[in-house]
């Protein structure tokens, strides 16, 4: 779908959704200018390290890890930076760390047809895969990161 197409499909769209593409694009431009930086330098933002969150979905947080899901990805076609795997993945993750919902963000590694080692990055809210779902078979998870969600009233305890 051509641009022009995505950018009146946006200004149709209700505010919410038209809300959430906007805050998409800004996270996946912030998101495409982090990792330019040493991986150490930013895998503190990633979460808990070799740390997984609930397998388990909280009411309400499937539906707004699909509408999530979605904006990432309609955001991802429309912009020209190259916003892969790991982009959508972190930019994701900072929208639903935006609305109280944790997630788990995976690197994984396999050998391409030619023998080539690749990289792929994926992110799970509950039992829904956010990013990277059709591309993670095959790839061997050598990191995770789980972003826990601190209530409120226990932030200034830890």
């Amino acid at each position: 779908m051509s641009a022009l197409r995505w950018v009146t499909r946006i200004a149709s769209a209700d505010s919410q959704d038209r809300r959430m593409f906007l805050e998409a694009l800004a996270y996946l431009s912030w998101a495409r200018f982090l990792i330019l930086l040493p991986f150490h330098k930013y895998a503190r933002l990633l979460g808990q390290p070799m740390s997984e969150t609930s397998l388990e979905t909280e009411p309400g947080n499937r539906e707004l890890a699909s509408r999530v899901s979605s904006a990432i990805r309609r955001a991802g076609r429309l912009t020209p930076l190259d916003t892969r795997c790991l982009v959508r993945a972190i930019a994701a993750m900072k929208m639903l760390k935006r609305r109280g919902v944790e997630s788990t963000l995976y690197l994984g590694t396999a050998k391409d047809k030619d023998g080539r080692m690749i990289a792929h990055a994926w992110l799970r809210c509950g039992n829904l895969y956010v990013t990277g779902a059709t591309e993670m078979r095959g790839f061997t998870v050598v990191g995770k990161f789980a972003r826990h969600i601190i209530p409120a009233e226990h932030e200034g305890s830890q």
